[in-house]
C-alpha cells in the first residue's frame, strides 16, 4: 500500500505487523494486517495513539457510502487522528522521531489549478483517508506526508490533536463566512461540526451565537459549553416559521450567518428564513443530497448561501486555538475504547446510536 493507502508495490517490513481496522461491508468491521509502504524521503511514519468517528465513518458502515462516495471494496477506515513519529524520510527537517503529531488528511496534487489557487481542498484528485478507494488511519501505524503532519505544543495531548480535524471544519466554515466580532451566529445543529462550529465562532470572537437541535441533552451540551442561547425544535416544516420567531427572539437581534451543520429540508429552510437580509447562510459538510428549501424569498432578501467543504490551511490556527485556552474541545470527547476486535465494534455500535455521544475516540 503506498500513501493515502493505494496501492503501489511492496510494503516495508517493520518490527509487528501492521493492524488496522478494515470496512469489509456493511455493519461489518475486521482487524487485519495493513502492509506499509517504505517511508520516502518526505514521509514519516507515524504510530497512531488518537483516532476519532466521524459521522463519515458511520455512513460508510451503515450503507458503504457518504453521499457520492462509494466503498467498492475494502477500505480502512478512520481519518481524525494523531500519533508519534517513529520513523522521518531523509528529507524531512522540521519533525524527527518522537514528536507528537496531528495529521491533516488529505493529500492534494498540488498541480492543478485549484491546488494553484490555494483551494486544495477541492482538489479533484484529493487522497483523503478513509474517502474510497483510499485507506484510512484507525491502524497501528501509518506512513504520511509530513508537511501534512503538525507538531503538537506540549499543553495540547494527543486527543486534542486528533480534534484538530472536526475542529478545522468549523474554523474553515468561520473563515468562509468571513465571521467576526460584529456577526451575530447561528448554528442548526448540535452535533460534533455543529459544536466545534460554534467553539469556532466564539474564538474568531462573535458576540453572540445561539444553536438549534431537537435533542434536548446536545442543547444542554451547548450552553455548557457557551452557547448564548439555544432553542429546541422539532423535525416538521410545519413548524418553520414559529421557530424562526424564538430563534429570533434568543438572538435579541439581527442573525448576519447561520452555519447549517445538519443538512436537512428543515434545517435549511429554517436558516434561509431566519438569517437577515444581506446576511450569509453556510451549508456546512455533506448534507443530503438533494433538498427542497424556499430559495426564491431568499433571494429576494440577497441572503447569500455559501458552500463549506473540509477545510485548507487551518491545523495552525486550531493549535493556536487549543494552546491558548481559546477553544476547549476535551468536552466533547464523551467515550473511549481501545483497540480491539470487540472495541472496535462497541465503539462504532455507540458512535451510531447518539443519544449522548458526542465524539467517540480510539486510544491505540
Amino acid at each position: 500500500m503506498g500513501k493515502g493507502g493505494m496501492s503501489h508495490g511492496e510494503g516495508s517490513k517493520v518490527e509487528e505487523e501492521n493492524m488496522a481496522a478494515w470496512l469489509l461491508g456493511v455493519n461489518t468491521l475486521k482487524i487485519q494486517p495493513f502492509p506499509l509502504p517504505s517511508v520516502g524521503p518526505h514521509d514519516v511514519r507515524v504510530r497512531m495513539k488518537a483516532v476519532g468517528i466521524c459521522g463519515s465513518d458511520v455512513h460508510y458502515l451503515k450503507a458503504m457510502r457518504c453521499a457520492d462516495f462509494i466503498v467498492k471494496e475494502p477500505m480502512v477506515i478512520g481519518h481524525e487522528c494523531a500519533g508519534i513519529i517513529e520513523e522521518v524520510g531523509g528529507e524531512v527537517k522540521h519533525l524527527e522521531v518522537g514528536d507528537r503529531v496531528a495529521l491533516e488528511p488529505g493529500i492534494s496534487c498540488w498541480r492543478c489549478n485549484l491546488c494553484k489557487e490555494g483551494r486544495y481542498n477541492l482538489c479533484p484528485e484529493m487522497k483523503f483517508f478513509a474517502t474510497p478507494p483510499v485507506h484510512g488511519s484507525l491502524a497501528n501505524q501509518v506512513v504520511h506526508p509530513a508537511d501534512l503532519c503538525f507538531k503538537l505544543p506540549e499543553n495540547v495531548s494527543l486527543e486534542e490533536g486528533a480534534m484538530c480535524e472536526p475542529l478545522s471544519v468549523g474554523v474553515h466554515a468561520c473563515r468562509r463566512a468571513e465571521v467576526g466580532p460584529e456577526t451575530n451566529v447561528l448554528v442548526m445543529g448540535a452535533g460534533p461540526i455543529g459544536l466545534v462550529t460554534m467553539l469556532a465562532a466564539r474564538a474568531f470572537g462573535v458576540p453572540r451565537v445561539v444553536i438549534v437541535d431537537v435533542d434536548e441533552n446536545r442543547l444542554s451540551v451547548a450552553k455548557q459549553l457557551g452557547a448564548h442561547g439555544v432553542v429546541k425544535v422539532t423535525t416538521s416544516l410545519e413548524d418553520v416559521g414559529y421557530e424562526v420567531e424564538q430563534i429570533q427572539k434568543a438572538m435579541g437581534s439581527n442573525i448576519d450567518v447561520t452555519f447549517d451543520c445538519a443538512g436537512f429540508d428543515k434545517t435549511m429552510s429554517t436558516a434561509l428564513a431566519a438569517t437577515r437580509c444581506g446576511g450569509k447562510v453556510c451549508l456546512v459538510g455533506m448534507g443530503h443530497g438533494v433538498m427542497t428549501v424556499p430559495l426564491t424569498p431568499a433571494a429576494a432578501r440577497e441572503v447569500d448561501v455559501v458552500g463549506v467543504f473540509r477545510y485548507k490551511n487551518t491545523w495552525p490556527l486550531c493549535l493556536e486555538f487549543l494552546t491558548s485556552g481559546k477553544i476547549d474541545v476535551k468536552p466533547l470527547i464523551t467515550h473511549r475504547f481501545g483497540f480491539s476486535q470487540k472495541e472496535v465494534e462497541d465503539a462504532f455500535e455507540t458512535s451510531a446510536r447518539g443519544s449522548n455521544a458526542i465524539k467517540v475516540m480510539f486510544n491505540l
